[in-house]
């Protein structure tokens, strides 16, 4: 999981956006975004763990390639996230980061993020 919070939030701050919405969407099939904290190493690590266990890298998959865990991981975390802008700032709560999640690399990898003015 690597944590891309402070380079969405200099997207932000380049634009000069005071209010609106940040959409962060990953565009490929076996990696995923997530919002969550970053205070503590463990917590990605958890989370890492816990998927690794519910869907284990080798295991009765049929897509030949043997990633299936990857895309089955993906699915379960998503590919995208909204994060509401206040004051020039992602609305974030203390502890919290944005990620991407990789399950099939290190590959080389495109986040898209679109910025959505309110008024």
């Amino acid at each position: 999981m690597i944590d891309i919070t402070a380079q969405i939030a200099d997207l932000v701050r380049e634009d000069k956006m005071v209010s609106g919405l940040c959409l962060v969407f990953i565009p490929h099939t076996t990696a995923a975004v997530t919002i969550n904290e970053n205070a503590d190493p463990a917590v990605p690590a958890d989370m890492l763990g816990a998927l690794s266990r519910l869907v284990p890298e080798r295991g009765p998959y049929r897509h030949g390639e043997g990633n299936s865990d990857a895309h089955i991981k993906a699915t379960l975390v998503g590919s995208s996230e909204t994060i509401i802008v206040v004051e020039g700032e992602l609305a974030l709560g203390t502890w919290q980061s944005v990620f991407l999640c990789e399950y099939d690399g290190p590959r080389h990898r495109k986040v898209c993020v679109k910025l959505v003015r309110t008024p």
